[in-house]
């Protein structure tokens, strides 16, 4: 499964690769929007994590240009503000679903397993033993 994070934040890029460290995946991290949109082009990923909050292109403009070229790709929204009507702003760029900071690495193996695409092998080692 091919993965692409976007976060400009390098701590908490660092944090997400170690709670992922350990499952089935291919991931490559963007530092802002416009890059996120540029690597889906060339990556193309299977699934999208993306922060809400980050330079030069925002979380949900990046959507919006993904979602623009005809993409379905899955999109799960990281964001620490998570507050009130936030969650109908997040989901109206095109984003799927969202998960709020800090992160918990049972959330992240959730979407994964979710959003995994039927031809990749399972990211998560014990959807294998679930199935």
């Amino acid at each position: 499964m091919r993965v692409l994070a976007a976060e400009d934040n390098r701590t908490n890029q660092l944090v997400f690769q170690k709670m992922v460290r350990e499952m089935d995946i291919e991931l490559v991290f963007a530092d802002n929007g416009r890059i996120a949109v540029e690597l889906f082009q060339s990556f193309q990923p299977d699934m999208i994590f993306m922060d809400i909050s980050m330079p030069e292109m925002d979380g949900k403009e990046a959507t919006r240009a993904i979602r623009a070229l005809g993409s379905k790709v899955p999109i799960v929204a990281l964001t620490a503000h998570a507050m009130e009507g936030d969650a109908e702003a997040i989901l109206a760029a095109g984003i799927d679903r969202y998960l709020t900071k800090p992160l918990r690495k049972t959330a992240i193996e959730g979407a994964l397993t979710e959003f995994s695409p039927r031809e990749a092998r399972p990211p998560v080692l014990d959807a294998v033993n679930a199935a």
